[in-house]
């Protein structure tokens, strides 16, 4: 899901912006040049008792009774696909702490599920929209729930044993959108984009590669879409091509725009395919 606004990409921008400050968050990367704003993690604690006791000391000692679970989002803003139009994409990811010994004493931190939540991201954008729509200000929610694809074909499907291309059970302006939001949730920073040839420019950090003696905190080693500017990673290109009725292919290119088939090109198909299938 994704809201199309009745407005410029440099009208809706500041109303997002001010969204998540209103909902309590910081914005830890904000980057209009790719349209993208992030979020700081924030605690969630929807089961902790907050009466009695309890409540004293938490209100004492904040976190105390933590649910060891966070939250941070990231929004995306491009123009849209009709004039006068704006595209905002809302992506989640979500944190757990875990116990790493028998005897509870160490803990780490993990994604929480599959690490993303579409409720909470259905639920933001229900809020977005709301605040889109007043006084002054027009949006209207994008018509997605509706499948756009060929009746009873497949999602999505990796061809040649995960060598690509992805072939994708959509016309080209939904698929874009999808390929988008799949980029968002899963470990890329979208640097640029040109939606006429369908290119994303992208770099990819693996959530699992370690990262010693950057004196970085833990929540910050896990923002693992945000490149380290003293390790810079390479730069990839996800090529979305119509293919034709409703289909459209997806591939991985190197920065030079040849077909990228290496290991970590086929694991970048392996991570899209995992969110559009």
């Amino acid at each position: 899901r994704w809201i199309v606004a009745r407005a410029e990409p440099a009208q809706v921008w500041p109303i997002v912006r001010e969204f998540w400050l209103d909902m309590g968050f910081s914005i830890v990367r904000e980057t209009p040049e790719a349209g993208i704003l992030e979020t700081n993690w924030r605690e969630s604690r929807p089961n902790v008792e907050t009466g009695g006791f309890r409540g004293v000391l938490n209100r004492a000692l904040p976190g105390m009774f933590s649910t060891g679970e966070r939250d941070r989002f990231r929004a995306r803003i491009e123009r849209g696909a009709q004039p006068g139009t704006t595209e905002i994409f809302v992506s989640h990811r979500g944190l757990e702490e875990v116990f790493t010994s028998a005897t509870q004493d160490a803990t780490r931190w993990q994604p929480r599920g599959t690490g993303t939540d579409r409720d909470l991201e259905a639920e933001m954008l229900g809020r977005l929209l709301v605040k889109l729509g007043e006084p002054s200000r027009k949006a209207s929610p994008a018509a997605v729930t509706v499948p756009a694809g060929c009746p009873g074909a497949a999602n999505a499907v990796l061809q040649n044993a995960g060598a690509g291309p992805l072939v994708v059970n959509d016309g080209f302006d939904r698929a874009w959108r999808r390929v988008g939001l799949a980029l968002d949730r899963t470990g890329f920073t979208v640097e640029d984009r040109d939606r006429t040839k369908g290119v994303f420019f992208v770099r990819y950090i693996d959530p699992e590669a370690p990262a010693p003696g950057t004196g970085e905190g833990i929540l910050d080693k896990l923002a693992f879409w945000r490149p380290s500017a003293k390790a810079p990673q390479p730069q990839y290109r996800v090529v979305v091509t119509d293919a034709g009725g409703s289909s459209s292919t997806v591939a991985v290119q190197n920065a030079k725009g040849e077909a990228d088939t290496s290991t970590t090109g086929r694991r970048i198909l392996s991570l899209l395919f995992d969110q559009l299938k």
